[in-house]
Protein backbone atom coordinates (compact mmCIF):
# COMPACT_ATOMS: atom_id res chain seq x y z
CA UNK A 1 0.00 0.00 0.00
CA UNK A 2 3.27 2.40 0.27
CA UNK A 3 2.72 5.39 -2.55
CA UNK A 4 3.86 8.45 -3.73
CA UNK A 5 1.89 11.56 -3.67
CA UNK A 6 2.93 14.75 -5.48
CA UNK A 7 1.14 18.44 -5.07
CA UNK A 8 2.03 21.90 -5.80
CA UNK A 9 1.60 24.10 -2.46
CA UNK A 10 1.65 27.36 -1.39
CA UNK A 11 5.29 27.75 0.67
CA UNK A 12 4.78 27.92 4.40
CA UNK A 13 0.94 27.69 4.22
CA UNK A 14 -0.34 24.24 3.14
CA UNK A 15 -3.17 22.89 4.88
CA UNK A 16 -5.21 19.73 4.75
CA UNK A 17 -7.67 20.90 2.29
CA UNK A 18 -6.79 20.47 -1.07
CA UNK A 19 -4.90 19.94 -2.89
CA UNK A 20 -3.19 17.85 -0.21
CA UNK A 21 -6.12 16.59 1.79
CA UNK A 22 -7.69 14.52 -0.38
CA UNK A 23 -4.70 12.84 -1.91
CA UNK A 24 -3.73 12.15 2.05
CA UNK A 25 -7.14 11.10 3.14
CA UNK A 26 -7.06 7.73 2.23
CA UNK A 27 -3.69 6.87 3.41
CA UNK A 28 -2.30 5.61 6.69
CA UNK A 29 -0.03 9.17 7.43
CA UNK A 30 -1.26 11.32 9.86
CA UNK A 31 -2.95 14.39 7.77
CA UNK A 32 -1.81 16.77 10.28
CA UNK A 33 1.76 15.57 10.71
CA UNK A 34 2.89 15.75 7.07
CA UNK A 35 0.81 19.32 6.70
CA UNK A 36 2.79 20.53 9.30
CA UNK A 37 6.31 18.99 8.30
CA UNK A 38 5.65 20.55 4.67
CA UNK A 39 4.80 23.66 6.13
CA UNK A 40 8.02 23.68 7.97
CA UNK A 41 10.32 22.85 5.27
CA UNK A 42 8.71 25.31 2.52
CA UNK A 43 8.31 28.53 5.35
CA UNK A 44 11.28 29.84 3.25
CA UNK A 45 9.18 30.36 0.27
CA UNK A 46 5.85 31.93 1.92
CA UNK A 47 3.33 32.03 -0.16
CA UNK A 48 5.18 30.69 -3.90
CA UNK A 49 3.92 27.75 -5.68
CA UNK A 50 6.66 24.73 -4.07
CA UNK A 51 6.38 21.12 -5.65
CA UNK A 52 6.26 18.45 -2.95
CA UNK A 53 6.21 14.73 -3.05
CA UNK A 54 5.14 12.46 0.00
CA UNK A 55 6.18 9.13 0.03
CA UNK A 56 4.68 7.14 2.37
CA UNK A 57 4.60 3.23 3.75
CA UNK A 58 1.95 0.93 5.00
CA UNK A 59 2.86 1.58 8.60
CA UNK A 60 2.09 5.38 8.39
CA UNK A 61 6.13 6.87 8.53
CA UNK A 62 6.05 9.05 5.31
CA UNK A 63 9.37 10.81 3.75
CA UNK A 64 8.80 14.56 2.41
CA UNK A 65 10.92 16.04 -0.40
CA UNK A 66 10.45 19.61 -1.31
CA UNK A 67 11.39 20.89 -4.98
CA UNK A 68 12.00 24.18 -5.28
CA UNK A 69 9.91 26.98 -7.74
CA UNK A 70 11.06 27.88 -11.33
CA UNK A 71 13.54 30.77 -10.69
CA UNK A 72 10.84 33.02 -12.94
CA UNK A 73 8.36 32.59 -10.01
CA UNK A 74 11.25 33.55 -7.47
CA UNK A 75 11.90 36.88 -9.59
CA UNK A 76 8.02 37.78 -9.27
CA UNK A 77 7.37 36.83 -6.25
CA UNK A 78 10.90 38.80 -4.66
CA UNK A 79 10.09 41.94 -7.03
CA UNK A 80 6.77 41.96 -6.51
CA UNK A 81 4.88 41.63 -10.33
CA UNK A 82 2.59 39.30 -11.52
CA UNK A 83 3.74 39.21 -15.64
CA UNK A 84 7.34 39.81 -17.28
CA UNK A 85 7.71 42.16 -20.10
CA UNK A 86 6.82 41.59 -23.31
CA UNK A 87 9.78 43.31 -24.80
CA UNK A 88 12.38 43.21 -21.85
CA UNK A 89 15.28 44.56 -23.89
CA UNK A 90 13.39 48.03 -23.74
CA UNK A 91 10.26 47.95 -21.17
CA UNK A 92 11.64 46.99 -17.89
CA UNK A 93 8.64 45.61 -15.14
CA UNK A 94 10.75 45.52 -11.45
CA UNK A 95 14.31 46.30 -9.77
CA UNK A 96 15.99 43.68 -7.70
CA UNK A 97 19.02 44.69 -5.29
CA UNK A 98 22.12 42.28 -5.17
CA UNK A 99 20.70 41.10 -2.33
CA UNK A 100 17.23 39.82 -3.62
CA UNK A 101 19.18 38.12 -6.56
CA UNK A 102 21.38 36.30 -3.61
CA UNK A 103 18.73 35.69 -1.86
CA UNK A 104 16.84 33.85 -5.07
CA UNK A 105 20.46 32.01 -5.91
CA UNK A 106 20.75 30.51 -2.28
CA UNK A 107 17.08 29.15 -2.61
CA UNK A 108 17.45 27.55 -6.35
CA UNK A 109 20.94 26.70 -5.80
CA UNK A 110 20.41 23.00 -5.42
CA UNK A 111 18.72 22.99 -8.64
CA UNK A 112 21.20 24.80 -10.38
CA UNK A 113 24.69 23.81 -12.43
CA UNK A 114 26.63 26.66 -10.37
CA UNK A 115 29.48 24.88 -7.90
CA UNK A 116 28.68 28.43 -5.65
CA UNK A 117 26.58 31.54 -5.06
CA UNK A 118 28.53 33.81 -7.50
CA UNK A 119 27.43 31.85 -10.39
CA UNK A 120 23.92 31.17 -9.62
CA UNK A 121 23.01 34.52 -9.12
CA UNK A 122 24.49 34.73 -12.60
CA UNK A 123 22.17 31.97 -13.77
CA UNK A 124 19.17 33.89 -11.89
CA UNK A 125 20.45 37.36 -13.61
CA UNK A 126 20.10 35.34 -16.87
CA UNK A 127 16.50 34.77 -15.89
CA UNK A 128 16.06 38.38 -15.31
CA UNK A 129 17.60 39.62 -18.51
CA UNK A 130 14.87 37.29 -20.16
CA UNK A 131 12.40 38.84 -17.99
CA UNK A 132 12.66 42.57 -17.99
CA UNK A 133 14.15 43.11 -14.78
CA UNK A 134 16.76 45.40 -13.70
CA UNK A 135 19.25 44.99 -10.81
CA UNK A 136 20.62 47.52 -8.88
CA UNK A 137 18.95 49.51 -11.34
CA UNK A 138 21.35 48.22 -14.40
CA UNK A 139 20.48 46.20 -17.45
CA UNK A 140 20.68 42.66 -16.20
CA UNK A 141 23.25 41.80 -19.28
CA UNK A 142 25.09 44.82 -18.02
CA UNK A 143 25.11 43.51 -14.35
CA UNK A 144 26.28 40.04 -15.08
CA UNK A 145 29.28 41.62 -16.68
CA UNK A 146 29.96 43.69 -13.97
CA UNK A 147 29.58 40.38 -12.06
CA UNK A 148 32.25 38.96 -14.36
CA UNK A 149 34.55 42.07 -13.35
CA UNK A 150 34.41 40.90 -9.63
CA UNK A 151 32.67 44.25 -8.59
CA UNK A 152 30.30 41.95 -6.53
CA UNK A 153 32.15 39.46 -4.85
CA UNK A 154 31.98 40.46 -1.80
CA UNK A 155 28.18 40.35 -2.03
CA UNK A 156 27.83 37.25 -3.44
CA UNK A 157 30.43 35.55 -1.45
Amino acid sequence: MAGTIEVLVPGGQANPGPPLGPELGPTPVDVQAVVQEINDQTEAFDGTEVPVTVEYDEDGSFDIDVGVPPTAALVKDEAGFETGSGEPQKDFVADLSIDQVKTIAEQKHPDLLAYDTKNAAKEVVGTCASMGVTIEGVDAREFKQKVDDGEYDDALA
